[in-house]
């Protein structure tokens, strides 16, 4: 049931986003647009990136298949699939990996900031797992750089699943019927240790991809996939509003660290993302680039959550964004954060606006039902 309602509140947003689109446009404008959109991408109209940007043109994205996996991987994704799903791989016995990755909100779990063991609040925002494959480094400070270890994170961190790794695998073995998952997995006789689980859960996650969008149906020839409006707001995506500079790719996103001027810094709550993890002062405050597949299905948005609508997300982008100013005790503070230089005020009008958005309901598309699978006991007849 709450997956139908999602589908059908996100059905609805993106009908209004079309009644919106104002008859004001001018026509020959938009059949102008609409023929350069629809060349190969080397034609497309120039975009306004910034000096010294490695950036890459848009386009559609390749979904994963079992097609290039060996027998063995995929039974490692089996298992992995177990494991994701299975609240006893914390100490509470209550929380999964799913309990914030929840598959019909895809992958992620609608809170502002994720809720762990004993209803602790963490202090950032459950980003989405699709496509994670894609990625070199993983969590919002890029503090580790392999699936594994970023499902190790989460697993022994005391405020999420709470788990004494050690004592994890005895765990598992008295539960008789993961027995045959991981002789599959790992062959007759294999042992259940943290590297088996971990890698297993590992191989799941990468194959968790979003679904293809009309975005990817109209690079692949499908023309009248996207709206005029949504042309539109491709083009001003990858010009005036800037937004290529840092969401740009099949995933669009950089895979890089921005400083957005949210850090808190020198208060009480100040997370200062990179830094932590670098020690480099230039670092403080920056967070690594979301990709925006699926986007309009993720709010809330950024790694503190703060930004639960889309038109006010906008707005503090077309205004430059905070650009926060030292207090009088910290002018003389060398390591006072910068802002990302590539953040400046836009001349974006709510017109304007309205079709980036509808652009990005272009790049999102609601999951497949999910089936979620039924969990080991220790009967040995199932």
């Amino acid at each position: 049931m709450k997956y139908k309602v999602i589908s059908l509140l996100f059905l609805s947003y993106i009908l209004l986003i079309s009644i919106s689109f104002k008859a004001g446009v001018p026509e020959e404008f938009l059949k102008s647009l609409r023929a350069q959109y629809e060349k190969d991408p080397k034609e497309w109209p120039k975009p306004e990136v910034d000096s010294g940007i490695v950036w890459k043109e848009l386009a559609a994205m390749t979904y994963p298949g079992n097609s290039g996996r060996d027998s063995s991987s995929i039974k490692k994704a089996q298992l992995g699939k177990l494991l994701f799903f299975d609240p006893r791989l914390s100490s509470s016995n209550q929380i999964s990996c799913s309990s914030c990755h929840d598959p019909e909100m895809s992958w992620t779990d609608g809170r502002k900031l994720a809720i762990g063991h004993d209803h602790q609040s963490g202090i950032r925002n459950t980003p989405s797992i699709q496509n994670l494959a894609e990625n070199r480094l993983f969590l919002w400070d890029g503090r580790r750089n392999t699936l594994s270890a970023q499902a190790r994170e989460a697993m022994a961190n005391p405020v999420e699943m709470h788990v004494d790794l050690d004592q994890l695998p005895a765990k598992i073995r008295k539960i008789k019927g993961y027995k045959v998952y991981f002789e599959q997995a790992f062959g007759k006789g294999s042992k259940y240790g943290e590297e088996q689980i971990l890698e297993s859960i590992a191989a799941f996650v990468a194959g968790i991809s979003s679904r293809p969008t009309r975005f990817d149906n109209f690079m692949k020839g499908r023309k009248r996939a996207l709206s005029d409006q949504q042309i539109w707001g491709l083009h001003l995506f990858r010009t005036k509003a800037r937004c290529i500079n840092c969401h740009n790719g099949a995933m669009f996103n950089d895979g890089e660290f921005h400083n957005l001027g949210f850090s808190n810094y020198g208060k009480p709550n100040q997370d200062l993302g990179l830094y932590n993890i670098s020690g480099n002062p230039a670092d403080i405050g920056k967070f690594k680039t979301p990709s925006l597949r699926d986007v309009m299905r993720t709010s809330p948005w950024f790694h503190d959550g703060r930004f639960n609508e889309m038109e006010a997300l906008i707005n503090m982008y077309t205004a430059g964004m905070p650009q926060p100013k030292p207090r009088v005790a910290q002018i003389q503070d060398p390591n006072y954060p910068k802002s990302s230089p590539h953040l400046k005020k836009l001349d974006i009008n709510l017109e304007e606006r309205a079709a980036i958005i509808s652009f990005l309901t272009a790049i999102t598309t609601a999951p497949l039902e999910f089936k979620r699978p039924e969990l080991p006991s220790n009967d040995l007849k199932q």
